[in-house]
């Protein structure tokens, strides 16, 4: 064996052992969608709280109807919607899933009724049925982009514990890219999210036409990355923001290169104002990427100095200790972050263009609204 492949085992060793202790050490719950309780009761099902999912993926459809859609990935859009039921004991930043079929409504989320759309119109009309069910001041839609390996399952999920426990109002249209929803295929879910880039810019056109007060875009981990490449592509287009309802961008903990999300925003002439980024020191899952990216640093785990000038909001989440998921998901599993989180989505932007980067700490913002973030 020559040196220099002894040279790259020691480099790739690692990163493959530690991708290969949480393959080993984490088994995925089983997909659970269309899966009812058969057992709930009348008494249960007025205890749960109900949120409709919309559904824009990239994915090809499966024949697991638990699964909904694959991994696959798909050369036009899916759409559907889903019902997600979260039980009476549910806690702040925790997703109670069932290890095996079917699921206990009383201690579970559960995902049911989901309807497959034929036509983008239909898709259309149910999301403005949903907004028309809602007060005038919460006619706003939330666009919620899921990071690496994730499942349909996974994400669907996430974005319903999210919307619990944000407090969030509106109607959430979860954009599910095709991720592997495997530790091992990185390599795959990078791909998957370049290829995704024409299509997340043609859902967007989509949701445009709703009949929506404004849109929110949150994006964790690599969906940040599928979320900055529409940007940069839309205002080279001349259409970012020209529908003039766009509110908030929020990335959390974003895996991209540090110096690509620099020259990515330097491309955008009409940088939004209200663009939000949740970092933290200390993320194992941005630790790996960083190692497989050759020892690039990751937006969501950058230094404040490494960020400065780029005109951005940084929210520092590296004091926040009570994440039931860890620190690469603080934004949902620590329940004063989510709040947080929640109530920056009701501010509507600055009334100025930024060039600096503002960095607060969220210990500081947790007990306060963000009313005054402009100040």
């Amino acid at each position: 064996m020559s040196m220099d492949s002894m040279h790259l085992i020691r480099r790739l060793f690692p990163v493959l052992f530690s991708a290969a202790f949480l393959v080993a050490s984490c088994s995925r719950p089983p997909d659970v969608i269309g899966i009812a309780d058969p057992n709930s009761s009348p008494e249960i099902e007025g205890q749960v709280s109900r949120h409709d999912v919309f559904i824009v993926t990239t994915r090809s459809r499966s024949p697991d109807s638990a699964e909904l859609y694959s991994s696959q990935r798909a050369g036009k859009l899916g759409l559907a919607v889903v019902t997600v039921t979260v039980p009476p004991n549910h806690r702040p930043g925790e997703i109670t899933r069932p290890q095996r079929l079917p699921p206990d409504a009383s201690r579970h989320f559960t995902v049911v009724d989901p309807i497959v759309f034929q036509s983008s119109s239909g898709f259309v009309a149910k999301i403005n049925n949903a907004l028309s069910e809602r007060s005038r001041e919460n006619r706003d839609v939330l666009v919620f982009v899921h990071g690496y390996n994730n499942t349909l399952s996974d994400a669907v999920l996430r974005v319903a514990q999210f919307v619990e426990d944000s407090g969030f109002e509106g109607v959430p249209v979860l954009f599910s890219w095709a991720s592997a929803g495997q530790v091992a295929k990185y390599a795959y879910d990078l791909n998957s999210v370049l290829a995704a880039r024409p299509l997340l810019e043609e859902a967007s056109g989509l949701i445009v036409q709703s009949n929506a007060s404004g849109f929110d875009v949150f994006a964790h981990s690599m969906g940040a990355l599928l979320v900055t490449e529409v940007l940069v592509q839309s205002d080279l287009q001349g259409s970012l923001g020209s529908s003039g309802r766009l509110n908030n961008i929020l990335f959390a903990a974003p895996d991209i290169d540090v110096d690509v999300f620099g020259s990515q925003l330097s491309q955008i002439t009409n940088n939004p104002r209200n663009l939000y980024v949740l970092i933290s020191e200390s993320d194992p899952a941005l630790g790996l990427s960083r190692r497989v990216a050759g020892g690039i640093d990751r937006v969501g785990t950058a230094s404040a100095e490494e960020l400065a000038g780029l005109g951005i909001t940084v929210i520092d989440l590296s004091d926040i200790d009570d994440s039931r998921t860890g620190s690469h998901s603080k934004f949902a599993g620590s329940p004063e972050v989510v709040q947080l989180v929640g109530r920056t989505l009701k501010q509507h932007g600055y009334s100025e263009r930024r060039t600096n980067t503002i960095v607060l700490d969220a210990l500081q913002l947790i007990p306060n609204t963000v009313e005054d973030l402009s100040d």
